[in-house]
């Protein structure tokens, strides 16, 4: 029994996005230019999905998410730092490209892998914690990343960044659809009526299926470097950070359910956002793509693991 959960929960994760980087591998779909499934993802089927998820919850289911959030923003936020003082201490990474493989390991692929993940193990209300950990995430550590690369580009240029660049950077990461959609209703009572649910629910059924299709197609254009850097990358995401926020549950209030949500999604392989902020910025996509790479390939076991023992009924 459990290993048919198991798989239920996995296979159709991994079919998908295996289907995503074959379609992009054989030229079906364009991987070069992914800025319509992105935007197809990002600003309308992933804001959807989450926005009827929390205008349904109630303010007190809300406010029951908040240890969640803090477990989750801790852990992203100390890998983040670690990855980026290492890298830049021992690769010798740019600001710029540190800022970045640190994103890709401190933010797992909550769009991409974590919602359907969550929707197969807890059900529909697997939706609500992925809203409240994206937004976690893009608040704490996507406004970091784009006020470093900033910051690089403006040293590039000769010239120091200005204030009214970090108050863009930061507006720009929080100011997100997808932010939105996990915000602005999660203290309030509003209540959607069974119409308004419906006109979402059927955008937002395409959320988990695209966005894994998505993750496919641009990994597929990814070239693979193997090197230390990534077998260490591979492991900071898929197991320091399980295994960080297990012992950042240790420090923050939280019931044991909500605790086991977080670490679950604390195991979800890293996310893409670094390797689109890379294309955008002209920066190095190779590493942090294959950084993606070896993660989303390793996750196979140890999201395994992680089901098995976190929900072993």
């Amino acid at each position: 029994m459990m290993s048919n959960a198991i798989l239920m929960a996995l296979v159709p994760v991994f079919f998908v996005l295996l289907l995503g980087y074959a379609a992009g591998k054989f030229h079906i779909v364009d991987n070069l230019h992914v800025d319509a499934l992105n935007a197809l993802v990002m600003d309308f089927a992933l804001p959807a999905s989450l926005f009827a998820a929390t205008a349904s919850a109630s303010r007190r289911e809300m406010i029951e998410q908040v240890p969640l959030s803090m477990v989750l923003g801790v852990t992203m936020l100390l890998l983040y730092v670690a990855w980026y003082c290492a890298a830049r201490r021992f690769s010798k990474a740019s600001r710029s490209d540190a800022s970045l493989q640190a994103l890709t390991i401190g933010f797992p692929n909550l769009a991409g892998v974590g919602l359907p993940i969550l929707s197969s193990v807890l059900g529909p209300a697997g939706t609500v914690p992925v809203a409240v950990a994206l937004a976690t995430g893009s608040i704490l550590i996507s406004p970091l990343t784009l006020i470093m690369v900033e910051m690089g580009a403006s040293r590039a240029q000769g010239s120091e960044l200005s204030m009214r660049q970090i108050l863009t950077a930061v507006r720009r990461a929080i100011t997100k659809p997808v932010v939105l959609a996990g915000i602005l209703l999660s203290l309030s009572d509003v209540s959607l009526d069974a119409l308004a649910h419906a006109c979402l629910a059927l955008i937002g059924s395409a959320a988990a299926g695209v966005a894994l299709f998505l993750t496919g197609a641009i990994l597929s254009a990814q070239s693979f470097r193997p090197d230390w850097r990534i077998v260490t990358a591979t492991a900071a995401s898929d197991v320091v950070r399980p295994l960080l926020a297990i012992a950042v549950t240790h420090f923050i209030p939280i019931a044991p359910d909500p605790a086991k949500t977080a670490i679950l999604l604390a195991a979800v392989p890293s996310g893409f956002f670094g390797i689109l902020f890379a294309v955008n910025y002209r920066l190095d996509s190779a590493t942090v793509g294959s950084m993606v790479i070896a993660s989303t390939g390793v996750s196979v076991v140890t999201l395994a693991i992680a089901i098995a023992m976190l929900f072993p009924g």
